[in-house]
This record gives structure tokens, C-alpha cells and sequence, in this order.
């Protein structure tokens, strides 16, 4: 596998790539509104929910636990999965620190 460079990059840097990434696909963006709606869901409630597949929902839910802005919990069969409040608050703070760097001038 080839090395990405990401060490070549400041730490701010990669953890903004790293929450653009969580939301730069429809199916995250949906899956994280259905959770900001519902507070919490099964990946079945998602089946039900988008026109995706299960192993493709699963594969989406999978990317956002990899960092971390999905918590999961097991009850008896059924994993639950939850807004890692934390993270979120982190992704917001970064994104928006981000987006205010940039200052328009007036002509």
C-alpha cells in the first residue's frame, strides 16, 4: 500500500480532511440526520429508512465509527448506535474554525 503523505501535513490539517471525509458522502450526511432527528438508531431503522442496502449501510456506519463520531451499544442482538457528542462538538469546532480563517474582502 502506498503511503498517503498525511504526515506531511499538520495535525489541524488532517483532522479537518478527516471530518470533511465523515460528511462527504450523502449516505453519512443521511445517516447522521436520521440520528440527529431520532437520537438513535439500528442499522435495520437505516434499511428501512435510505435506498441502500445493508452491507452498504453498515459499510457507511462503519467509516463514521472509524472516527469515532458514532458510538455503538449492544442490546441483546441489536447494536444502537448514538452521536459521540464529544466528537461532534470537536468536528463543529474545527470545521467552523476552518470556514472563519476565510475573511471576504470588500471591493
Amino acid at each position: 500500500m502506498g503511503l498517503t503523505k498525511k504526515e506531511a501535513f499538520s495535525k489541524k490539517q488532517n483532522e479537518i480532511a478527516t471530518f470533511a471525509k465523515a460528511v462527504a458522502h450523502p449516505a453519512r450526511v443521511a445517516i447522521l440526520q436520521f440520528l440527529i432527528k431520532h437520537k438513535q438508531c439500528t442499522c435495520g431503522d437505516l434499511v428501512d429508512e435510505l435506498p441502500l442496502a445493508q452491507s452498504t449501510i453498515s459499510q457507511h456506519l462503519n467509516e463514521l465509527k472509524a472516527i469515532k463520531i458514532l458510538d455503538g451499544r449492544i442490546d441483546g442482538t441489536s447494536m444502537f448506535y448514538t452521536i459521540n457528542k464529544e466528537i461532534w462538538n470537536k468536528a463543529d469546532s474545527t470545521i467552523h474554525q476552518f470556514f472563519a480563517g476565510f475573511q471576504p474582502s470588500i471591493f
